[in-house]
């Protein structure tokens, strides 16, 4: 619901997600389409398949492989013209956001979705952190080891988990893996963005981008919602 307000209220039947809903959930909500976008469950994927229900699989990396999905997704249901709307918008305020800080010097962003084992976060986000402003570390979407990153020295840092919302312990994590002398600890540039608004390959990343954009150049863009952080560190060195 957070990704789609709108059903709330309402009487449709929410089931899950892609991983962890169950065949038998699915079938029973009695489905024209079935739209799932990986991970998601290949024994439910049989299942629904036997059902003779149409399914229609998605795998988007980057932000042209989302704008295509929304076009098929669109088109599948019989709102082409909708779909088509809905990916010029998000082009035209991603182009807006590069725009607005084209003439910024970048900083060093490190952006991860998962913390254990480290996952940086996948090839669209990093793209909507260069249209924010900022030089995305590591290889989008791999695993990499948390003294990597430490030698890159962020100078932003931000955690988006999957499915931890605002739940993220930063002090604990920047601590933990001896980032506390790093650009992004000094100067407390450390945050936290809700799960739905980048991991999610939808409209909503739009809400993302601006989040990064006021955790990248706070001064700037200021306080966003689903943008959280804290100030105190364990062994930080403060800047001055």
């Amino acid at each position: 619901m957070d990704v789609v307000p709108e059903i709330r209220g309402t009487d449709l039947i929410i089931v899950a997600d892609s991983w962890s809903s169950k065949a038998t959930e699915i079938l029973a909500a009695h489905p024209d389409l079935v739209i799932a976008a990986v991970p998601y469950q290949e024994a439910s994927v049989v299942e629904i398949l036997k059902a003779g229900i149409r399914f229609l699989g998605l795998a988007p990396r980057t932000l042209a492989d989302i704008y295509t999905d929304i076009a098929l997704i669109s088109g599948s249901v019989g709102a082409g013209e909708r779909g088509a709307k809905v990916i010029a918008d998000m082009q035209e305020a991603i182009e807006d956001m590069r725009h607005q800080t084209s003439r910024l010097p970048t900083k060093r962003v490190f952006c991860e979705e998962w913390g254990k084992p480290v996952i940086a976060s996948q090839p669209w986000v990093a793209e909507l952190v260069q249209a924010a402003g900022g030089e995305f570390l590591g290889e989008p979407g791999k695993q990499c080891a948390a003294e990597e990153i430490a030698q890159l020295d962020p100078e932003v840092f931000i955690a988006a988990w999957c499915g931890a919302g605002n739940r993220v312990p930063l002090a604990k994590i920047a601590s933990e893996r001896g980032w506390s002398n790093t650009a992004a600890v000094r100067s407390s540039q450390i945050y936290c963005i809700s799960d739905e608004l980048l991991n999610t390959p939808a409209p909503t990343l739009l809400s993302g981008l601006r989040a990064l954009a006021s955790a990248i150049r706070p001064a700037i863009f200021g306080p966003r919602a689903g943008l959280h952080t804290v100030t105190q560190v364990p062994g930080k060195q403060i800047q001055r």
